[in-house]
């Protein structure tokens, strides 16, 4: 994949199969450690340690679909591939966590990419499942939680086009506010 945001989809869309009720993305991007960590947790149902130790391996997949399973592996080489880390821990029944450390400034990191509309869509595509989306830079922090968005709505859906328009403004507006104008 060629952008981060769209592993983070990927990864994400497993923790929607996995029925999660509540998926959490973070992305820190950490200048003096010279890191960009995403981390990717769910409540879904888990994952056999016997299916944890296969998942990265692109020929393994539990879809029917397909004979292969590409976004763990990818992530997990790019985080190799600039001197980082990856890890995935699960327990079933308890849900998943990704963990993906990558070079921030390595030159064979990917780019992020939008991440704002890859959040939007898993908003936009997922209205029952709760998401909290956190992102940290030296300049600030912010956070986007949908149940807080549910609170005020009473009621209407966060598929609806308006609130669509609303979720993907304030992600815009906060990122652009951390990101010192990069977006």
């Amino acid at each position: 994949m060629q952008e981060l945001s769209l592993n983070i989809l990927d990864v994400a869309q497993n923790s929607v199969k996995a029925r999660a009720t509540l998926i959490a993305i973070s992305v820190e991007e950490d200048a003096a450690a010279d890191l960009l960590r995403i981390t990717i947790a769910d409540n879904g149902c888990g994952m056999t340690p016997q299916v944890l130790s296969r998942v990265t391996d692109p020929f393994y997949t539990t879809r029917t679909t397909r004979k292969v399973g590409l976004g763990v592996p990818l992530l997990k080489m790019g985080c190799e591939m600039t001197d980082g880390r990856f890890s995935i821990e699960s327990e079933p029944g308890k849900g998943t966590t990704v963990l993906a450390a990558l070079g921030l400034r390595h030159i064979d990191r990917s780019p992020l990419g939008d991440i704002g509309s890859t959040v939007v869509s898993l908003i936009q595509c997922n209205p029952d499942i709760d998401f909290v989306y956190t992102h940290r830079t030296e300049k600030g922090e912010f956070s986007a939680d949908t149940r807080e968005f549910r609170a005020v709505l009473e009621g209407i859906p966060l598929s609806s086009p308006e609130v669509v328009a609303f979720i993907r403004a304030y992600i815009g507006e906060h990122l652009n506010e951390i990101e010192g104008g990069r977006v």
